[in-house]
């Protein structure tokens, strides 16, 4: 059994939602905004991804960095899509929850990655 890596699977499982806003939203013709979001959002697990087989430290802490900028992208992503009325409340709010939780966890590790 693998060990649980809980920011690859909450990093994981938030980018199979974010391919369902983009797939909403270009239903509703957003195209630019849409792959915005898809790009960042997506990234952040890509980038947690290529951590674990990072080749130092520094290479490990570069990619957590990476992941935590992608994931403070598609904060204002969200947001913009939430002001702009092309997300509700209620749907903006559970990404923008799920974010923070992800942004606090690889705030931690990029910080006590030495």
């Amino acid at each position: 059994m693998e060990n649980e890596n809980v920011i690859l699977d909450k990093s994981y499982n938030f980018a199979l939602r974010i391919i369902k806003v983009y797939k909403f939203l270009n239903t509703q013709k957003k195209f630019i905004l849409s792959k915005q979001l898809l790009r960042s959002g997506t990234s952040i697990g890509a980038n947690i991804t290529e951590a674990q087989e990072a080749i130092s430290k520094k290479d490990f802490k570069n990619k957590m960095f990476i992941a935590l900028k992608e994931a403070a992208e598609s904060r204002y992503w969200v947001k913009l899509l939430k002001d702009s009325e092309y997300l509700t409340q209620k749907q903006a709010k559970s990404l923008l929850d799920d974010l923070e939780e992800i942004i606090k966890i690889l705030s931690k590790i990029v910080k006590n990655a030495n």
